[in-house]
């Protein structure tokens, strides 16, 4: 008891002392106490896990009475951020991963454009199924200019993420100043949408291979079954390569990023380190994860060639995971296209305490991520494509994983011939601009290497 009086005064000062006791002389301190219970138990578990312990802020500079998400903002290091987004965070028990929307949604994932005139619209990226986007009609490519008549700003990203109403959404397309107004699309209610991680997959050809082609937007914590089937039915198709498009996936689960690895990792390396998570010099450990025997869907890798990875900006975390830890076994056979991945090379373990924080799920960074080489030095830069190209938002997208697809071009060249384009197409000539255009997309997940032990 002494010593938590001891940080109250430290807190409030001079007045948290009169403050407790009453005009009776009755000690309430115990009523203080309680409304800090939260924080103190996340001060105190931050100074012996956080990985960048040494720079919470000293104990006394420190509001213990905000609320716990402002109380985390206000310790974290610089380090366990990036791009506005902060990597240790809170969440309640209620919220899982985007396989389930947790508030009404209408189910489809977009981006916003700007015109050159200044005028804003959001693009469409794709749909889920038996949503309510899937359900009016929207599709890959389609432009969203207006929303009950009212034109789309740059902060207008909640009507992808929370939509409050059924609203008219007015469709258009980019001409060389602005918009031209299309039709309009009466959106049904918003409603929770069941989202499917392992968005499409498909075998394709390709000048006579066998191709397959697989796009995972999260790895999620509930996938193992799915994936070990998906790696079970590519085993028996005789694929030559595999593409991996992980362009709008930001993380997960690292034991799914270990499942998804193993199964696309050569013989040679099952046993072998997959995955190495170094803590805090007070912890002064190392975990190791494997390419473990026992994760293989078929009993064995899947045997093929060449394993092509998709990757964008929004590419974060446990899909960075996959692609660094492959790479020492794989030399010369993953070939990263599109751009350079965000740059996380920390992961989260959640913290939970029913008594001392109720409802909260505390997702603490504890570990350093870096593969069998020890190569971890991918924060300010990302892990950089052996081909660059960006998708253009501003041009035709090309439905996903074919030839209309921007980002499969240069892949179906270098399947085709063994090397890719020397230029990029003229339809691909402004992406190096759009880059600067792209302000923000409803990926909102935070990028996020989950642990949970």
């Amino acid at each position: 008891m002494y010593k938590m009086k001891n940080i109250i005064s430290g807190i409030m000062g001079g007045l948290a002392i009169s403050a407790l006791v009453s005009s009776c002389g009755e000690d309430r301190s115990g009523e203080y106490y309680a409304l800090i219970t939260t924080q103190t138990w996340m001060y105190e578990t931050m100074q012996q896990e956080y990985l960048y312990y040494q720079d919470i802020p000293d104990k006394n500079s420190l509001n213990f009475f905000k609320k716990p998400s402002e109380f985390l903002s206000s310790m974290v290091s610089s380090k366990d951020k990036k791009s506005g987004a902060t990597f240790s965070h809170i969440d309640s028990v209620f919220v899982t991963t985007r396989s389930t929307s947790t508030t009404p949604t209408f189910g489809f994932e977009g981006t916003m454009v700007r015109a050159e005139n200044g005028s804003y619209g959001i693009r469409v990226l794709y749909t889920q199924e038996n949503s309510p986007a899937e359900e009016a009609g929207l599709k890959r490519g389609d432009l969203i200019i207006a929303a009950n008549n009212k034109k789309i700003n740059s902060s207008d990203l909640f009507y992808i993420t929370s939509p409050q109403e059924a609203y008219l959404f007015t469709m258009g397309k980019l001409n060389e100043r602005g918009f031209d107004t299309l039709q309009t699309v009466q959106m049904p209610s918003p409603r929770i949408v069941e989202c499917n991680n392992l968005y499409k997959s498909d075998i394709i050809e390709i000048a006579g291979k066998r191709v397959a082609y697989i796009m995972y937007n999260e790895f999620g914590n509930n996938d193992a079954e799915n994936l070990k089937q998906l790696f079970k039915d590519i085993a028996g198709q005789s694929v030559d390569d595999i593409i991996l498009d992980l362009r709008y996936n930001p993380g997960g689960y690292v034991n799914i990023a270990q499942l998804v690895s193993t199964n696309l990792a050569p013989q040679e390396a099952m046993g072998n380190v997959f995955l190495k998570m170094t803590h805090n010099d007070k912890i002064n450990q190392t975990d190791i994860l494997n390419f473990e025997q026992s994760l293989l869907a078929n009993g064995s890798p899947v045997n093929y060639k060449n394993l092509y990875v998709i990757t964008s900006s929004n590419t974060a975390s446990a899909s960075e995971i996959v692609i660094n830890c492959l790479r020492p076994y794989m030399a010369g056979r993953l070939i990263q296209v599109g751009t350079a991945t965000f740059g996380k090379n920390v992961a989260q373990q959640l913290y939970t305490d029913e008594a001392k924080a109720p409802m909260l799920e505390f997702w603490m960074t504890n570990s350093l991520l870096s593969n069998a080489e020890d190569f971890s030095d991918y924060y300010t830069n990302g892990l950089n494509p052996d081909y660059e190209i960006a998708e253009n938002f501003k041009g035709e997208l090309g439905e996903l994983g074919t030839a209309q697809d921007s980002l499969m071009i240069p892949i179906i060249k270098h399947i085709e011939t063994g090397s890719f384009p020397t230029t990029e197409t003229p339809d691909a000539a402004s992406r190096s601009i759009d880059e600067k255009l792209r302000f923000n997309n409803s990926i909102d997940l935070k990028p996020k290497s989950a642990i949970i032990k």
